[in-house]
């Protein structure tokens, strides 16, 4: 059989192949994107960001066993910083998660973000969307969790939770970090530690402040990953989010909303992608450097030269 017979198979083999391709934008890839999208839609995607050190690793360990265990087939994706120094990642969330790794319904793919700035690699979503049409029900996400807002977890998932830890510091800070405005749920960790009750009363004193834009009450669950405590309680908490969503919006309407943001971010790529093409191979652009340089013209007129160029040179 082919690749794409052994994936339609339930071959994880050709899953982590079919991964590797998407994510190194090997010829062909697209194809594969194409054939694989009427087969998704139905994984619940859920990401966990928030600052390091926060636990999120431990957690998605421990979802992995609780939805193991009810029978479910579970995606991780955990995204690890790139080195700005030798383009490499310390991929250890694939190390800390050794153990489950082995439940044959768990498949656990680590990721760098390759400069990404919003902490996911470009790739993720398309892999997502691989683990979705690949049969898992669920699909965890796990960022880097920079401390910067991570807009593309928030159009990558159904559901995005936050996770804090008594030592995080003034949950205003946190807000102003962006962190709290993408959240559907916060996740207060090691809540045995010292700071717990403050924390909490911060984060329900900054959410009385968020405007609501629907009637969404925004849930603080406190948990500690490493002794098992909690877990339940966020898992109950997103599955009422994801019923919360089901009731607030159609499924049309839902399954619209999720094409205009993949065809938004393929186009967005298709586009970076094409403009870095043309700018590096732009004569102009060097001219206008040195101009810039010489104080013949600045980057804001120079601008409008390039666009006009790229303009030329995208429709042609």
């Amino acid at each position: 059989m082919g690749l794409l017979e052994r994936f339609e198979n339930g071959d994880q083999v050709a899953l982590a192949r079919i991964i590797s391709r998407v994510e190194n934008r090997r010829t062909g890839y697209q194809d594969i994107l194409a054939r694989l999208y009427a087969h998704a839609g139905r994984a619940q995607r859920i990401g966990l960001t928030g600052p390091p050190g926060a636990g999120k690793s431990s957690l998605v360990f421990r979802l992995g066993e609780l939805l193991s265990a009810s029978g479910k087939k579970v995606g991780i994706i955990a995204v690890d910083p790139t080195s700005p120094f030798t383009g490499g990642a310390l991929l250890g969330d694939r190390i800390r998660m050794q153990d489950l790794s082995l439940d044959p319904n768990i498949f656990i793919r680590s990721m760098a973000t390759r400069g990404s700035t919003g902490g996911l690699a470009e790739a993720t979503r398309d892999t997502t969307m691989v683990m979705d049409a690949f049969g898992f029900d669920l699909v965890l996400i796990e960022t880097v969790g920079v401390g910067q807002v991570e807009l593309d977890i928030a159009r990558a998932c159904d559901s995005v939770v936050v996770v804090f830890v008594p030592e995080s510091g003034d949950a205003v800070q946190a807000m102003k970090a962006g962190l709290m405005e993408i959240a559907d749920i916060y996740c207060l960790n090691k809540a045995d530690r010292d700071g717990a009750e403050r924390l909490v009363l911060e984060l329900q004193s900054v959410l009385g402040l968020r405007q609501r834009t629907n009637n969404w009450e925004y849930p603080i669950i406190q948990t500690q990953a490493i002794n098992n405590i909690g877990i339940d309680d966020l898992w109950q908490a997103i599955k009422n989010h994801r019923e919360f969503c089901q009731s607030d919006t159609s499924p049309e309407d839902r399954q619209k909303e999720r094409i205009a943001n993949d065809l938004l971010t393929i186009v967005r790529g298709k586009v970076d992608r094409r403009l870095r093409s043309v700018l590096r191979d732009s004569e102009t652009f060097e001219k206008v450097v040195a101009d810039i340089l010489a104080g013949s013209t600045n980057p804001y007129s120079a601008a409008e030269r390039l666009v006009a160029e790229l303009s030329t040179a995208l429709t042609s």
